[in-house]
């Protein structure tokens, strides 16, 4: 008899971890998602969800402990969504995430043994984020909550630290939210579009020390902010900047596209690949210094400029890749949609005296034909760093009508890696010589991984 349906305890063991972060198990030859369960952990669990070939399950007991299972080292760990791989060993986190990348490539590239290499692993799986961005709330009592949410909900988590953010961001965090409290600012009430803060920002140099600290506010006029920031300021020696980003708008969006500068100044300087970056408030910036480092020599390595080479940086953000690699080749162009992010590029690029390389602000999938009809010859390299959800389709098509010798693509997702690589082999003729993984995220299921083609 079936007994497949909703509501059913049924005892599992774990066999592997999903791109979700769930572990995965099997029962009567379906696949059960079940979440905060490690590979090896035998659990008695109950089907919340029983679809005709998968299911989903809550643990009710864990019979026996993977050896793979260690000690979360954040307190709320279980509660809170922000990394689901706490209580997960780092060399299981390791192995899932190169899974994730061979998987992606065999079963939506449709690649035949993919030459995969093996991942590089962060040396500080703990404190490496240098950035952190908190949505603000209120606890029943009225107090002031910065965290984030339980995974699938919006029910907000408290954090006073952070295991995974720089240990130098962690007095903010708790110390901030005692002020705001003490300054009767109002929070923002999502479900009735009411009040002013809705998230705190923090950022901080790993090379410098450099802070940042942003309020995300509904409206500007919070009183006696200015005191509050030189307030702030005057505690916190390495605090540069304090600024308020408007928000007023019903969206998931964190940022507005206003940032008031109330104390100081609106940016944090940092050092990466040895050169100085002036990196704001709502500036896109790897998360990871050190893994980011890590893989932008993989790519030098891989790519042996000689000096001659021209570049196309599309979703080049503020320069992260186009201003290292301009200094080796004998010209760099810059594509990236935000025209913020163009002119703090311009600026990094001034900042460093670069002068080979220039920046273009617009649709990078409208932009690239235009860009190589400026240039005197076919760009040598094209270099692809797109937001998750992989590249436009325009992009791609471009590409391969363009046909560029080469091109690097990097990107935090697999799937949409592994779709846009199908469509450059199979539609533009290009071959994958290789893939490197990279550990960006430790204790969650994400995973970075730079791939390269040749034409």
């Amino acid at each position: 008899m079936d007994q497949w349906q909703q509501g059913v305890t049924v005892d599992l063991e774990i066999t592997d971890l999903s791109s979700s972060g769930d572990g995965l198990g099997r029962w009567q030859e379906r696949v059960v998602f079940v979440p905060n369960t490690v590979p090896g952990d035998l659990v008695r669990a109950r089907l919340v969800q029983a679809k005709p070939t998968f299911g989903r399950a809550k643990v009710r007991q864990l019979l026996t402990a993977s050896p793979e299972r260690v000690r979360a080292a954040c307190i709320v760990a279980d509660k809170c969504g922000g990394c689901q791989w706490q209580s997960v060993g780092y060399s299981a986190q390791l192995g899932a995430k190169q899974q994730q990348v061979v998987d992606a490539f065999t079963r939506i590239g449709g690649f035949d043994r993919p030459n995969v290499l093996p991942i590089l692993a962060a040396d500080a799986p703990l404190g490496y984020r240098n950035k952190a961005t908190y949505p603000l709330g209120r606890s029943p009592e009225g107090q002031v909550k910065a965290g984030y949410f339980r995974q699938g909900s919006h029910k907000l988590v408290n954090l006073n630290q952070c295991p995974v953010q720089d240990e130098r961001l962690n007095p903010l965090l708790a110390e901030v939210k005692r002020d705001i409290q003490a300054r009767g600012w109002s929070i923002y009430n999502e479900s009735k579009h009411q009040g002013r803060l809705r998230h705190l920002a923090l950022r901080v140099g790993r090379r410098t020390g450099q802070q940042l600290l942003t309020l995300v506010s509904t409206a500007p006029n919070l009183k006696d902010i200015e005191l509050q920031a030189q307030e702030w300021r005057d505690r916190y020696p390495d605090l540069v900047g304090v600024c308020v980003n408007l928000n007023p708008d019903k969206t998931n969006a964190i940022f507005g596209s206003e940032t008031l500068v109330i104390d100081g100044v609106p940016y944090i300087e940092e050092i990466f690949a040895k050169l100085r970056f002036s990196i704001h408030a709502t500036t896109f910036f790897q998360v990871n210094t050190e893994q980011a480092e890590r893989v932008l020599q993989v790519i030098l390595d891989e790519l042996q400029l000689t000096g001659s080479e021209t570049i196309v940086d599309a979703y080049c953000g503020v320069g992260t890749l186009t201003l290292p690699l301009a200094q080796r080749a004998k010209r760099c162009m810059g594509l990236e949609v935000q025209p913020e992010a163009v002119a703090q590029g311009l600026a990094n690029a001034g900042l460093n005296g670069i002068d080979n390389v220039e920046f273009r602000a617009g649709d990078v999938g409208a932009l690239l034909p235009v860009a190589v009809e400026s240039l005197t010859d076919t760009p040598d390299i094209v270099i692809l760093d797109p937001p998750r959800k992989g590249c436009d389709r325009t992009v791609l098509d471009a590409l391969i009508e363009i046909r560029p010798p080469r091109i690097v693509y990097m990107s935090c997702d697999p799937a949409t890696l592994a779709r846009d690589l199908k469509i450059l082999r199979d539609q533009g003729g290009y071959a994958l010589t290789k893939a490197q993984p990279a550990d960006f995220f430790p204790q969650t299921p994400h995973v970075e991984c730079v791939a390269f083609l040749v034409a």
